[in-house]
Order: C-alpha cells, then sequence, then structure tokens
C-alpha cells in the first residue's frame, strides 16, 4: 500500500471504539511497520499554556486549548507551518515537533497556527491497512487550512465526512456528466 501520510483518516459512523469515534485523523508517518497520527478535532480540557508550565520554564504565549492527539501517550506535539521549527513535514508547508528546544521556540512566539497535542494515535505494521480494508475509516488528502482553520469539534467530523462519502460516491458511480448545480434538478 502507498504511504499514507499526508491524509485524513475520517472515522465512520461504523467505527464504535471510543478513543476514535467521529475523530479526525491527520497521518504524520505511515510505513510497512505501522503509522503514527494524530486527532486533530478532539480538545483536551487543558490549554497549551497550563501543560506547559507542568512540564517547562520556558514561556508560552499560546492560550488556546490543547488538543488530544489519540490514546498513545508520548511526548507532546506540535503542528504548525514553521519550517525552521520542524522535526519533519508531513505535507508542503504543514510540520511537526516534538523537540523540546523546537516546542519552546513555537510556544514563546503569538500565532494562530500551531496546534499542540498530548498523546497520538500509533498502528502496528498492517493493523490500519486491517482497518481500511474492514471500513472503520474514510481517506482525504489533508490540507493546512482545515488543520487551522475555525472548522473544530464534532463539526469537523461530519464536514470531512460528508466530503469523502461524496468522493466515494462519485467513484462508485461514475457519473459521465455531473452538472455544475445538480441541486438545481
Amino acid at each position: 500500500m502507498e504511504s499514507l501520510q499526508g491524509q485524513f483518516l475520517i472515522a465512520t459512523p461504523q467505527l464504535l471504539d471510543p478513543n476514535f469515534i467521529r475523530t479526525v485523523v491527520l497521518v504524520l508517518a505511515h510505513s510497512p511497520q505501522g503509522a503514527l497520527g494524530l486527532v486533530i478535532n478532539r480538545l483536551h480540557h487543558k490549554t497549551i499554556k497550563d501543560l506547559w508550565q507542568e512540564v517547562s520554564q520556558s514561556p508560552c504565549k499560546i492560550e488556546r486549548p490543547l488538543n488530544a492527539g489519540g490514546p498513545v501517550s508520548g511526548p507532546v506535539l506540535a503542528l504548525h507551518r514553521r519550517g525552521e521549527h520542524a522535526d519533519a513535514e508531513v505535507i508542503p508547508g504543514l510540520y511537526y515537533s516534538a523537540q523540546r528546544e523546537k516546542l519552546e521556540q513555537l510556544l514563546s512566539e503569538e500565532s494562530q497556527d500551531v496546534r499542540v497535542f498530548l498523546g497520538h494515535s500509533g498502528w502496528a505494521g498492517g493493523q490500519l491497512e486491517s482497518e481500511l480494508a474492514q471500513g472503520a475509516w474514510l481517506l482525504l488528502p489533508a490540507n493546512s487550512e482545515l488543520v487551522f482553520g475555525p472548522v473544530e469539534g464534532p463539526a469537523l467530523w461530519q464536514l470531512l465526512l460528508h466530503t469523502a462519502g461524496r468522493r466515494v460516491l462519485r467513484e462508485t458511480i461514475r457519473p459521465r456528466h455531473l452538472a455544475p448545480d445538480p441541486s438545481l434538478n
């Protein structure tokens, strides 16, 4: 299977695992050995500043809520648009960081284009592919506008579920002619 890095995984309504019900996961890395992702539409009860005061002495100028990235504990991760502070690029112009020095630099600056995650999502080799084959997830190419956009939480899941569903239908039905605005029919 081709790498799913840079794809959104959209939980189908049939996916009832409480860790992933109604979630959108951004795949950060994917290989035959497994996959790493972040739930981007679930907030944590803490703010970024609250968490940062617990783990660092450096200042934090970002007041937004912390994101719950998934059920797997691990390092604090940040998604951002600042290439100079990146550990890796997910898609062009969208990066992630986990190294303390890079996180300190990111959080010391005021920016709306930084999202911080506690926890992440992980799959062993072949596990995500199996879940996709069972119909647990729909796929859409990720873009940074949706990662940092105004639509969050359950509304983001619903928006992407509808978008992915329309895409699946279009690929299945393969209409010869598609009206610019089908609602006028």
